[in-house]
């Protein structure tokens, strides 16, 4: 669950790759595809499409998380770059003191505002999203479930067994 947490965070964090979002929740699905894929490698038996799913929403939650310790001190350090480019538009269309006024007070409180709806939007998405990936991870990556045999069978296996044991005997002894 945490590697699939890992995958959905910090592909949806990063600045560029996170575009892959943008495509049907690409990263959050993949996220909890990855989760039920390894919970199906921890298991002999056959995982159910209920525990990909309930694996899958797991992942979906911490990966918010995941994504809110990602995507803070990257738009920290990104976010006055993006800031200044905006000025500078600004400036060339002219009217830039109004806005240089407006970006001052609105730097203050945007920086938390979005860190708080982009977390909250990826809790939801995640929750959502990455449990359907579960589900699709379950169903995709399921093992065959173990062929039991019961107790005649096992006697008619060893009988033939025997029989054919002998057989190979006989023949290779005759050459």
């Amino acid at each position: 669950m945490l590697v699939g947490a890992l995958v959905m965070g910090v592909l949806s964090g990063l600045p560029i790759i996170a575009a892959g979002n943008i495509c049907c929740c690409l990263w959050v699905l993949s996220g909890g595809f990855v989760a039920a894929y390894l919970l199906q490698q921890g298991q002999d038996t056959p995982i159910t499409p209920t525990d990909g799913a309930l694996t899958g929403f797991l992942a979906g939650i911490a990966g918010a998380f995941v994504y809110l310790v990602i995507s803070v001190p990257i738009d920290l350090t990104i976010g006055p770059m993006e800031r200044e480019m905006m000025r500078r538009m600004v400036e060339n269309m002219g009217g830039a003191e109004n806005f240089r006024n407006y970006a001052d007070r609105a730097d203050l409180v945007s920086a938390p505002v979005r860190a708080v709806i982009s977390f909250f939007s990826m809790l939801c998405l995640g929750a959502v999203f990455s449990t359907i990936g579960g589900l699709i991870g379950a169903v995709v990556f399921r093992k065959a479930p173990p062929v039991v045999l019961d107790q005649i069978s096992r006697v008619a296996l060893d009988l033939a067994g025997c029989c054919w044991a002998n057989q190979l005997a006989r023949t290779q002894c005759h050459h």
